[in-house]
């Protein structure tokens, strides 16, 4: 069964792919009851005809029990200038979370797409006492897939054309798009550009949120699609190569901190984590970005 806890945007349209590819049982739950069977009674009629599979919607945690997988895209409000901004309330929300799958379904894989990303991701491992590589934050992809748009537009190729795009680090305002491995058309990347372009480019890429936000209240089909993907590969035993946010242990030369660094993911969650080479300068600010959210897991005022 997968397990989606908030039923809002983001939650539904997770739901929505996995029960119109006929994934897995799903349960949408929310704070908000009548929001969860909603959503359920509508995205039930998207499941495929041929599919064994069905969607609920609830409020209780107790129907976790047997979840193989759960997604947390649950939120207390939206942020409006920095992820950030509802840390202390975001923490204690992923907290309370945590204490509920650890009592119904402690051997699920979790993948958290809340905000801030890589402080949650953290904070519920530490809570809920789940093995790392089993607390997966999907977000970094979502980053990588927006830098890989800027390049495309930029040098008017398409998407098939660049090769190697990868965003790592916190998914926030340090967040680090890594130039030097990139490919188009099998030319350098570097050989394309000078600094004030990386300088430019890595703005929009950190800015990407905003600039949505101009024409929406805030994004879901990127970051659903990403988590799909996530879940398809646990679910149907495939092998996928993203970045996403785990806590790390030395790896990187980093530790006590969750971010975003290449991984591999299977039908058990996160079983490797890559090391890909990269110049001195992405190194440094990729240490800089863990500096950031080592800063802002310290910063957190705890509530009970």
């Amino acid at each position: 069964m997968i397990s989606i806890v908030g039923a809002g945007k983001i939650g539904a349209v997770i739901a929505f792919l996995c029960a119109s590819n006929g994934l897995d049982d799903i349960l949408l739950i929310n704070r908000t009851k009548t929001k969860a069977i909603g959503e359920s009674i509508d995205i039930v009629n998207s499941i495929p005809d041929t599919s064994q599979f069905s969607i609920h919607g609830t409020d209780d945690y107790s129907k976790l029990s047997g979840s193989k997988i759960v997604v947390i895209s649950s939120s207390v409000s939206i942020y409006l200038k920095t992820r950030v901004e509802n840390l202390d309330l975001q923490v204690n929300m992923i907290r309370d979370i945590a204490k509920k799958i650890k009592q119904y379904c402690p051997s699920a894989i979790v993948l958290i797409v809340s905000n801030p990303l890589d402080v949650l991701t953290y904070f519920f491992h530490k809570e809920s006492q789940l093995n790392r590589f089993k607390v997966i934050g999907i977000a970094s992809s979502l980053d990588t897939s927006r830098f890989h748009h800027f390049l495309s537009e930029k040098f008017n190729v398409p998407l098939s054309s660049i090769s190697n795009t990868m965003v790592l680090g916190e998914h926030g305002d340090t967040m680090v798009p890594i130039f030097s491995n990139i490919l188009i058309n099998n030319t350098p990347l570097l050989s394309k550009i000078n600094e004030h372009e990386i300088d430019l480019i890595t703005k929009s890429v950190k800015n990407y949120w905003k600039e949505l936000r101009k024409y929406k209240s805030r994004s879901q089909f990127g970051i659903a699609k990403k988590t799909y993907d996530v879940i398809d590969a646990i679910i149907n035993s495939k092998e996928l190569e993203i970045p996403a946010a785990v806590v790390l242990k030395g790896e990187w030369g980093i530790k006590d901190v969750s971010m975003g660094i290449p991984v591999k993911i299977n039908s058990e969650g996160v079983f490797e984590i890559q090391k890909i080479n990269i110049n001195e300068k992405e190194l440094a600010l990729l240490k800089k970005s863990s500096n950031q959210i080592r800063n802002n897991i310290k910063s957190v005022q705890i509530q009970g």
